[in-house]
């Protein structure tokens, strides 16, 4: 009997640490993977198809959400969108007006960066190709998989810029963990720990009686 309590007890203040633990990491994690501009990013996921954990991610590594950034090599905003790729967006979409200043615009930009990822999906199919095409450039990408070294089987691998390869991880990371806060409808750790502890120790509690 006692040493069932015992063991009921020890379930129960373990599950305790590990829901705290879980909780202050997800605390840590959402400071710095926030949601800003939430309804533009959810209208855009809708309208190009592209899960919204990508974009936030995507926003966090290029810009960290300042959307007055501006790139060494003259990327902007948000996305960070080169105003050359801005104008060849604009002329898919059939906007006349592609101005350097309106990428300064989080709509704007989140709206053609967004579309720029849903071309580059169409394109490679695979969201890991589809971050180096948007770091190093489709021509950059296609060099690659044109080349066996750096195609296993349509998939791209060994991406020989060490900058991209660091870009492409990143941005996977923290898609990941967007996903995990916010966009997924698995249970969360703290509550399959909940769930586990729960059964041991009603097993528990019947074994004692």
């Amino acid at each position: 009997m006692r040493k069932s309590f015992a063991v009921i007890i020890i379930l129960i203040l373990a599950a305790i640490l590990a829901t705290i633990w879980t909780f202050l990491s997800d605390v840590i994690l959402k400071k710095t993977h926030p949601l800003p501009y939430a309804e533009t990013v959810k209208n855009y996921s809708t309208v190009y198809a592209v899960p919204e954990e990508i974009i936030y991610a995507v926003i966090n590594t290029e810009s960290s959400f300042k959307s007055d950034a501006v790139s060494n090599k003259g990327a902007v905003g948000l996305m960070q969108i080169m105003p050359e790729t801005f104008d060849w967006l604009c002329s898919k979409n059939s906007e006349e007006n592609a101005e350097k200043e309106l990428l300064y615009n989080p709509e704007v930009n989140i709206k053609y960066g967004t579309y720029f990822l849903s071309l580059l999906y169409s394109e490679y199919g695979v969201w890991e190709t589809v971050y180096a095409a948007y770091n190093a450039g489709m021509n950059t990408v296609n060099k690659w998989l044109s080349d066996p070294k750096y195609n296993d089987n349509g998939k791209l691998v060994n991406i020989p810029y060490p900058e991209t390869a660091k870009y492409v991880e990143k941005v996977s990371k923290n898609a990941a963990i967007y996903k995990k806060l916010y966009f997924s409808d698995e249970k969360t750790e703290s509550e399959n720990i909940e769930q586990s502890v729960n059964s041991a120790a009603f097993g528990a509690s019947s074994s004692a009686n």
